[in-house]
C-alpha cells in the first residue's frame, strides 16, 4: 500500500465485557499501522465496561445514557470518531492480525466503492462460512441469501467481487460516503438497519464489494440470543419497516399482502406447533408496532 488512512475500529458492547475484551484482545495483534479503537457501552445494565478501559487504556470508551441498539450505538461512535475509513465490527467477533490491509487496499483503489465486508467465517468452525457475499433482497418476501452460509470454505468463496449487501458484523465505510449519505437510520434499534445502509449507499450510486482477502471470526448473536423472543421482535419488525422504507408501487403492495395473508399466519401456526409462544407473541408485536408507526420512518441522521 502507498500510504495508510487512520482507520476507525468501532463496536458496540451491551453487558458483554468478556466478549468485548476477547476482540480487543485480537485487535492488538493487527498489522495495520494506523488506527483507533472505539468503544460505545450501549447502557449495559448488568456489566462493568470501565473494565474495558482499565485492561485496554488504548481505546475511547463512550457510555451511552440509554440503549440506543445497533444502529444508535454505531452512530455515536462514528461522530467521535477520526477515521478516514470507519470499521464496525461486531464486539462478538475476533479478527486475524492483517484482516484490515485488503479492506483498505480495496476503497483505495476504487472510490467508487462505498461498503465492502469481510469474509465471515464462524468462530466455533473456522472451516465454515458464514458470509461470502449476499443475493439480491427479494421485493416481495424481503428476505436475502447469505453467499455460502453455512458451506465448508473453499475456493469458490475466494473471488473478489460486488454484493447485493454488506454483513453488520464487519464492515468498512469510507467517512466521505457516510459524510453524502448519512448514517444508519435508528429507528431500526436491531436488524436490517445494515441492509438499508447498503440500499442508501446502492441509490447513491454506490457498489458494495465482497473482500475474501480479508476475514474475521463471528461467535453469532451473543448479545440476543438465536431463537430468543428480542430476536424474533426485532427481526420481524425490522423486515417490515425495511420495505415501507425501501419498497415502492405494486412491489409494496404484494410484499405488504405476501407479510400479512402469508408469512403472519404460517409463522404464528409454527410457533404455536412449537410450543414458542413467547416467540409467538412478540411476532405479532412487531406487526403491530408498525401498524400503530404509520409516521416518522423516514428519517436518516446525518454525520
Amino acid at each position: 500500500m502507498n500510504r495508510h488512512p487512520l482507520v476507525s475500529i468501532i463496536t458496540v458492547n451491551y453487558n458483554q465485557s468478556a466478549v468485548t475484551s476477547s476482540l480487543l484482545n485480537s485487535l492488538r495483534a493487527i498489522t495495520y499501522p494506523l488506527y483507533e479503537i472505539i468503544v460505545v457501552d450501549n447502557c449495559s445494565p448488568n456489566d462493568n465496561p470501565d473494565v474495558l478501559k482499565e485492561s485496554f487504556p488504548e481505546i475511547t470508551l463512550i457510555k451511552t445514557e440509554e440503549n440506543l441498539g445497533f444502529a444508535g450505538g454505531n452512530n455515536v461512535g462514528i461522530k467521535a470518531s477520526k477515521g478516514e475509513y470507519i470499521m464496525l465490527i461486531n464486539n462478538d467477533t475476533e479478527v486475524p492480525s492483517g484482516f484490515l490491509e485488503p479492506l483498505v487496499e480495496l476503497l483505495e483503489g476504487d472510490s467508487s466503492i462505498g461498503m465492502v465486508s469481510p469474509k465471515i467465517k464462524f468462530y466455533w468452525d473456522p472451516s465454515i462460512i458464514q458470509y461470502a457475499g449476499f443475493t439480491r433482497m427479494n421485493p416481495y418476501t424481503i428476505r436475502n441469501r447469505g453467499i455460502g452460509y453455512h458451506q465448508p470454505d473453499g475456493p469458490e468463496y475466494n473471488n473478489l467481487c460486488e454484493t447485493d449487501s454488506i454483513h453488520g458484523a464487519a464492515m468498512m465505510i469510507p467517512r466521505r460516503v457516510i459524510e453524502q449519505i448519512g448514517l444508519m437510520t435508528e429507528v431500526y434499534f436491531l436488524y436490517y438497519e445494515e441492509h438499508d445502509w447498503a440500499e442508501i449507499a446502492k441509490k447513491a450510486g454506490y457498489k458494495l464489494y465482497y473482500q475474501p482477502a480479508s476475514f474475521i471470526l463471528h461467535k453469532e448473536s451473543v448479545s440476543t440470543g438465536k431463537e430468543s423472543p428480542l430476536r424474533t421482535y426485532y427481526l420481524t419488525r425490522g423486515r417490515i419497516i425495511y420495505t415501507r422504507r425501501n419498497v415502492s408501487g405494486y412491489h409494496l403492495f404484494i410484499s405488504l399482502l405476501f407479510q400479512v395473508f402469508f408469512s403472519l399466519p404460517k409463522n404464528t401456526l409454527t410457533l404455536i406447533l412449537q410450543r414458542k409462544f413467547k416467540n409467538m407473541l412478540a411476532y405479532w408485536r412487531a406487526y403491530l408496532w408498525n401498524i400503530t408507526h404509520y409516521k416518522g420512518i423516514q428519517s436518516n441522521p446525518k454525520l
